[in-house]
């Protein structure tokens, strides 16, 4: 029988992409049957070699905003955010440090000060104080505009190497990452809305901006997903599947990191899957193959007081109880998974704000009123 463990959401471990050993991640690659014929593009896509000169072009537009950063435990990149001297980077980059260090493309070096830092999101804000002709803020895209197949470019300092430039694509979008933080009871909370890319993210890119090919930062790199290991350094070896927080939700938290120091986050109260299988939907007796189904909900919390329904009646697969509320629309936009509920969530709500769930209840459809708490 397969067990259904209430989780908030099911996802592969990903190696930190700093100058730290990695972790596996909790699954192995499927072997590739090897090609029958050489490899071309398809029409339509992007060729880097035509790129040459606008790829060479981005690249000494924007350098002079991306940083290294060095602290006592080890390296990695960032970005200038503003003309004030705030840089934005990884938590994991600084985390535990004692002193940080951040050198500038010109070879201008700074102390710097870290003032605010978000371990769910992975995100820290640095304070240096350099004169005004080092400070070059990177102008920030939007990342709901990314699409699939999209050409992108990480800069940052893999290995040590500043200034590091990889080219590769939008692999995908909307993914989702465990967050440091857990709740009580078991499980853990997650982050949302995570951009998976092929450009080349090793130990040391972490906190580097990736761009779309206007120049505009609209990620930041943050880990990669490998199974491989450097025997002498123990560093993770690339795979070619990164992944970089969407700078939608780095405009969202960094402005209040400035602010306050931290940031609080939305709660609705819910614990879901991001993706159900087909056996699972057949034993919960579902009609539809989409939306966000409510495993258990949290006593007490938001969506316990609004009223919406966990699953309590067992099924012929343990762990997975029938009758749970399955969510199809939040705020009246479609809802396909937990992942797309959880990216809405992050990025477009606050604590405080009212939320409302469409949810299908034994067949027929509802909505449901919620007020949003604070992540506890």
């Amino acid at each position: 029988m397969k067990r259904v463990l209430p989780v908030l959401l099911i996802l592969t471990l990903a190696a930190l992409a700093c100058q730290l050993p990695g972790v596996a991640p909790l699954s192995s690659p499927t072997p590739e049957s090897a090609p029958s014929a050489i490899p071309t593009l398809p029409p339509g896509s992007p060729n880097p070699l035509a790129m040459d000169g606008t790829l060479t072009a981005l690249y000494e537009r924007v350098i002079p905003g991306v940083v290294s950063i060095r602290t006592d435990t080890g390296q990695g990149s960032g970005f200038v955010y503003d003309a004030q001297g705030h840089v934005v980077t990884n938590q994991h980059v600084i985390d535990g440090a004692a002193t940080v260090e951040v050198d500038f493309s010109s070879g201008f070096k700074a102390h710097g000060t870290v003032i605010g830092s978000d371990p769910a999101a992975d995100l820290a804000v640095i304070k240096v104080d350099a004169p005004a002709s080092e400070l070059h803020p990177l102008p920030l895209g939007d990342s709901e505009a990314l699409r699939v197949g999209q050409p992108v470019v990480a800069i940052g300092n893999p290995f040590g190497l500043d200034g590091t430039m990889t080219f590769g694509i939008v692999s995908g979008l909307g993914r989702t990452q465990r967050a440091s933080a857990a709740p009580g009871g078991g499980g853990f909370f997650s982050t949302a809305d995570i951009i998976q890319t092929d450009a080349a993210i090793n130990p040391g890119n972490s906190g580097g901006p990736l761009f779309n090919m206007n120049g505009e930062v609209v990620g930041i790199n943050q880990s990669i997903e490998t199974n491989s290991f450097n025997q002498i350094t123990g560093n993770a070896v690339n795979s070619g599947v990164g992944f970089s927080i969407s700078i939608n939700l780095v405009k969202k938290i960094v402005p209040v990191l400035i602010r306050d120091g931290k940031y609080e986050y939305p709660y609705l109260g819910i614990t879901s899957t991001s993706d159900l299988s087909l056996e699972e939907i057949e034993a919960l007796g579902l009609t539809t193959y989409t939306g966000a189904y409510v495993l258990a909900v949290a006593p007490g919390g938001p969506a316990d007081q609004a009223g919406v329904r966990a699953g309590n009646t067992p099924t012929r697969l343990e762990g997975l109880n029938a009758g749970g509320d399955l969510i199809i629309a939040f705020d009246g936009k479609p809802v396909t998974s937990f992942d797309k509920l959880l990216s809405y969530l992050l990025i477009t709500k606050s604590p405080g704000d009212t939320v409302v769930l469409t949810v299908l209840r034994d067949g027929k459809e509802m909505d449901i009123t919620v007020t949003l708490g604070k992540r506890p």
